[in-house]
């Protein structure tokens, strides 16, 4: 018996690739987007896969099965986690397309092998590179956007600087997650100005939920 709470995903290929990516999760020892680490270099750990957790994974899942969402994006994609959330929404909402970006080539390739296992390779489009570059032109607007990129150092972050190009891209009514609560990305989000209104859950530690509402 698994020791996972029910999960709203029916689909055993998914769950099952969900469940090896879980059970093979590591980090080096005070490594990671939240440590202190002295390497901030996202290439240093091209064979850690830092992603979303289940309980966030099942919450991407539900709120895009509401939505109908068809369009989603997220920045980063890492190994596929994340990415095999969304896939599934769109692919049970009847169709559609996630849009990941990942600069670490290795994690580009190994997202797209779990996505392939998992029978969701066709509702996933993964581009490599700079998600300021990647992912300034998403082909259209999108439901949902997930802000879950390596936290740098020094000017403004990587998510605030993601937030800002993909915010204006995001239909009224749909949500935006991010994972790593970074000062000036909170700023933006819960600056009402901006066209969110925002909340913070108790899951991974503290994980930003936001909704455009104009």
């Amino acid at each position: 018996m698994s020791d996972r709470p029910h999960s709203p995903i029916q689909d055993p290929r998914v769950n099952a690739v969900i469940a090896r990516l879980q059970g093979a999760r590591s980090r080096p020892s005070g490594a990671g987007p939240r440590s202190s680490f002295n390497s901030r270099d996202p290439h240093a750990y091209a064979e850690q896969g830092f992603s979303i957790h289940p309980e966030q994974g099942e919450l991407i899942y539900l709120l895009c099965r509401g939505l109908r969402a068809t369009r989603v994006a997220e920045f980063a994609t890492s190994v596929g986690m994340s990415t095999l959330y969304f896939a599934a929404a769109v692919r049970d909402n009847g169709g559609g397309t996630v849009i990941g970006s990942e600069i670490v080539p290795a994690k580009v390739e190994a997202a797209r092998r779990n996505l392939a296992e998992a029978g969701l390779a066709d509702y996933a489009e993964i581009r490599e590179g700079d998600a300021r570059k990647t992912l300034r032109d998403l082909g259209g607007p999108v439901d949902f956007v997930l802000i879950d990129g390596w936290p740098g150092e020094g000017g403004p972050s990587l998510a605030r600087e993601v937030i800002e190009i993909v915010a204006p891209q995001l239909l009224v009514g749909g949500y935006v997650m991010n994972d790593n609560a970074e000062p000036d990305y909170l700023a933006f989000i819960r600056d009402p100005n901006n066209g969110f209104v925002s909340m913070t859950l108790p899951l991974k530690g503290g994980t930003e939920l936001s909704l455009k509402v104009r």
